[in-house]
């Protein structure tokens, strides 16, 4: 008895054929949703350093309320970013600071009838002069 269970335990080892067809597709589609996804959050990490930097900077202090806008729509620039619209900037006046708001959602297809929609919002606070 011992005998035969040890020849069915050698037998029985790794994935059978199915079994890696179904690993490798599972692989496949992940690598195609990384590759469609992974550039949106890529601009996103670009977004939000140049909003964390922005309070930081004394440019972005001695800039009016309505120059702001112009401010970071040209660091998006800069930085290739043409995904984001100048109105998804927002600009509002708070108590002696000015906020500025950056949401958007991109979107956009990932196999067939398939689609992706990511949302983000970032805001930073600058101190007035």
């Amino acid at each position: 008895m011992k005998k035969i269970m040890n020849k069915s335990i050698t037998r029985q080892r790794g994935l059978t054929l199915i079994s890696w067809v179904v690993v490798i597709v599972f692989l496949l589609f992940q690598g195609v949703i990384a590759m469609n996804v992974l550039p949106v959050y890529m601009t996103d990490k670009s977004v939000k350093n140049i909003m964390e930097n922005l309070p930081n900077d004394p440019s972005a202090r001695k800039t009016p309320m309505t120059g702001l806008r112009a401010l970071v729509a040209k660091r998006l620039s800069m930085n290739s970013i043409y995904t984001i619209k100048p109105e998804f900037i927002k600009v509002k006046k708070g108590r002696g600071e000015n906020i500025v708001t950056i949401e958007y959602e991109p979107r956009g297809k990932l196999i067939g009838n398939l689609e992706y929609i990511v949302h983000f919002k970032h805001e930073a606070r600058i101190k007035g002069p």
